[in-house]
Order: structure tokens, then sequence, then C-alpha cells
């Protein structure tokens, strides 16, 4: 089975935990990591009638309901889905310069699918594919990166709107071999142009 406290090192629960009182922090730093089971936070009924001293784990007498507030407020946990997060999945996708069909500026929203891009359920798939916690899902290539000397052509594109309720503007191009394989993920998002010559 595995353990809530075996999930995160140790070191880094200790000082997520820091915030917690003294008492609920030395409960937790003394308990082995594997004596607190998943299934032993939210025993069913019967398993709490049959042992229920077993239903106290030291997720339960330590903190409790502070435990997951303080893992998340470490960044180790993200933070709960909010309705407004994907209410906003709005994108307006900007294309120049791919081709007489694929130019031009297409509408789409997520969660659920809707707008005039040409591939919108494909796009969303590409999107949540992407997509995750802590890191930025349209953020450009980085500074440092070394890259082929591939140019993949001059198509563009720009990405601007909102997206798991972050603000995005964000420009795409296949300069080189860095920024055709960030364009290429984001396929169907971006047309896909095939490979380069």
């Amino acid at each position: 089975m595995v353990s809530v406290l075996s999930l995160v090192p140790r070191g880094v629960l200790v000082s997520a935990l820091a915030a917690l009182s003294v008492p609920s922090l030395s409960a937790l730093t003394a308990t082995p990591a594997t004596a607190a089971p998943i299934a032993s936070i939210a025993p069913s009924a019967s398993a709490a009638q049959a042992a229920p001293e077993a239903s106290a784990s030291p997720i339960a007498t330590a903190g409790g309901a502070r435990l997951m507030p303080a893992l998340r407020a470490a960044g180790l946990m993200p933070p709960p889905a909010r309705p407004e997060d994907e209410a906003g999945d709005h994108l307006r996708v900007v294309v120049r310069n791919a081709g007489p069909r694929l130019d031009g500026t297409y509408e789409l929203s997520c969660h659920p699918t809707a707008g005039d891009h040409p591939d919108a359920a494909g796009a969303c798939r590409a999107l949540d594919a992407n997509t995750q916690w802590g890191r930025d899902t349209f953020a450009p290539v980085a500074p440092d990166s070394v890259c082929t000397m591939l140019y993949g052509g001059p198509a563009t594109a720009r990405v601007t709107g909102t997206w798991a309720g972050r603000p995005v503007d964000a420009v795409y191009d296949r300069g080189n071999g860095c920024e055709i394989a960030r364009w290429d993920r984001m396929v169907p998002l971006l047309p896909g142009l095939g490979p380069t010559a």
C-alpha cells in the first residue's frame, strides 16, 4: 500500500509543515513513512467499526485538515480545480504565412469544446496533453537552448486568451529546431506543416 508520507521526501514534508504546531510536526517526523497508508486517511465504515483505533493515522491526528493546505502552500500539490479555471479556457489563434488554407484567425474554447478552429477537439486534446502543473504550457524556448540550425519556413502564429485560469500571449515561429519542436507540440492547435526539407 502507498503511504502519503512516502510520496513526499521527508525533509521537504517537514519544511512544508513548519507552519503546523510543534506537536503535530513531531508526530509526523517520528512516524515511519509506511505507517500512514492512503486507505487509513478515509477508512470505510466497516473498517472503522472493525478496528476503531486503526483509523487514527498520523495524518488524521497530526494536523488533519491543515496538512493538505500546508503541502499546497509549499508548492507540493496543485490547488483544487475551480470552475472559473476551466470556464475561462478560451484562445484566439492567428496563423500567418503557413499557406492559403492554413492562414487565418481561429477562436477556440475548451471544457466544453467550441469555436471555429478547424479541429477544435484535437486542439483541446493537444493543449490538455501539454498542460502540466507548475509549467507554462506556452513557454518560449529557453534563451540558453542549443538548437539545430534548421529552418522550418516563414509560418508564424500568435496565441492569446486564457488557459487554465492564466492569461496567454505566445508567439510561435519555425526559425530553428527548437522553435519547430515547440510548434509541433501544439499541433493541431497550430497547423501541422509536416517535416522540414
